[in-house]
């Protein structure tokens, strides 16, 4: 069991008040907020230890390399990867991608090999391979989903041949909520020979992670969704796969030996980490993974769970509201339509009554497509979130749908 209001007072932006009224913060798909235990140990280092990593041999220095690598453990074991060795850290989870949209791509990808992906997919998951298959000449496919928000397994039997090198596949729909059966297709992917690359941004924050029981063979999240700071994420990779890719940036830590006439590069994972990194931001991500740990994830997915079904059901009771993705299997991700109500007019005037959602094309453009809608509204929930504030949230829709004249009909 949870404490909520324990939990809540470590996280004092909840206490805010906008226009006059209480937050209620409804947007934590796009950030969660920081709990002060985070914000307090990165204070701490930026006064008292600041130096930087790796390189020096002074106690700062040294203070703040030691504590680097303690977050490395504290992610590894997070994800019950094998090794340190597998955990690179990055600015966030689009450039985990684009790492390895790089560096795999320039070691595995030729001339007429196919990348898989699914039409729900965020556009960092979308991009990078386009990118790619235009420099390598390689083709680009498409898993479609159904209208309830589900993948339609059915094309994998044709589209997964031994032509696909890798599927990149999001764990959570960062529109739909849907939770993708990613275990069962990294098994089917593994059998035609090829790599999948995991979209955890969604899914870091709501349920456990254990990227060797799931086979995946690279994993990626942003520090910013699971209650950490931004600027930092993390990516996660196979060590012998790791190390037949080249480095992708060059400089600072990646180097092990420079010459003019040949440099080497450093062991796993520093081949990946070239420059300085944002040290303090690392120590703040092993800060809010040991909180996360402490509450226990399945408690946490246990809560949301109950708050996504109550929050399901009172938004029907909306007049007028259309909800996007229903799958059977669904995080706190929740995407709808308020009548013919312009998603921008939804989303200021629920700002008004101090409710934080987000509206737009969600960076998701292709689901927006499959809709035939030019954007959303989304609100999308966390651990310290409540039954009262989504009573508020439905009173502020129900609000809205009067403002503009819709009747329950």
């Amino acid at each position: 069991m949870l404490d909520i209001e324990k939990i809540r007072s470590d996280f004092p932006i909840l206490q805010e008040k906008v226009y006059g009224k209480r937050l209620v913060y409804l947007d934590n798909g796009a950030t969660t907020q920081r709990p002060l235990p985070v914000v307090e140990k990165m204070t701490e280092y930026y006064l008292k230890y600041n130096s930087n990593v790796h390189r020096g041999i002074h106690f700062l220095s040294n203070k703040c390399t030691d504590a680097n690598e303690e977050a490395r453990e504290d992610v590894r074991r997070f994800l019950h990867a094998a090794s340190g060795k597998e955990i690179i850290f990055t600015r966030g989870t689009t450039e985990s991608i684009n790492l390895v949209a790089q560096t795999f791509g320039e070691a595995f990808i030729r001339e007429g090999d196919e990348i898989l992906v699914t039409e729900m997919e965020h556009h960092a998951n979308i991009v990078p391979w386009q990118m790619l298959c235009e420099r390598k000449g390689a083709v680009l496919k498409v898993i479609p989903f159904r209208d309830n928000g589900e993948l339609e397994l059915s094309h994998l039997d044709t589209l997964l041949t031994e032509k696909v090198k890798l599927v990149g596949i999001a764990y959570v729909s960062n529109v739909l909520g849907t939770v993708n059966p990613v275990r069962s297709i990294i098994a089917r992917a593994h059998a035609v020979g090829a790599k999948v690359l995991v979209d955890g941004a969604q899914a870091i924050q709501h349920m456990p992670i254990d990227v060797q029981e799931l086979d995946c063979d690279f994993f990626a999240f942003s520090g910013h969704k699971i209650y950490g700071p931004t600027g930092v994420g993390v990516l996660y990779g196979k060590e012998d796969l790791l190390d037949r890719m080249p480095p992708w940036q060059g400089g600072g830590e990646m180097i092990r030996e420079v010459r003019f006439e040949k440099t080497t590069y450093n062991e796993l994972p520093f081949k990946f980490e070239a420059g300085t990194p944002d040290f303090i931001g690392i120590i703040g991500l092993g800060e809010a993974i040991r909180y996360v740990e402490a509450l226990g994830q399945e408690n946490i997915a246990a809560y949301e769970q109950e708050l996504l079904a109550y929050a399901m059901d009172k938004m029907k009771e909306v007049a007028g509201i259309r909800l996007f993705g229903e799958a059977a299997c669904k995080s706190s991700v929740i995407s709808f339509a308020l009548g013919d109500i312009h998603h921008s007019d939804t989303g200021v005037l629920l700002d008004k009554m101090g409710i934080a959602i987000r509206t737009g094309q969600l960076c998701a453009e292709p689901v927006m497509q499959h809709y035939g809608v030019t954007g959303m509204v989304r609100a999308s929930l966390a651990m310290y979130n409540t039954r009262e504030e989504i009573d508020l949230f439905c009173k502020g829709l129900a609000k809205v749908a009067q403002i503009f004249g819709i009747k329950q009909g």
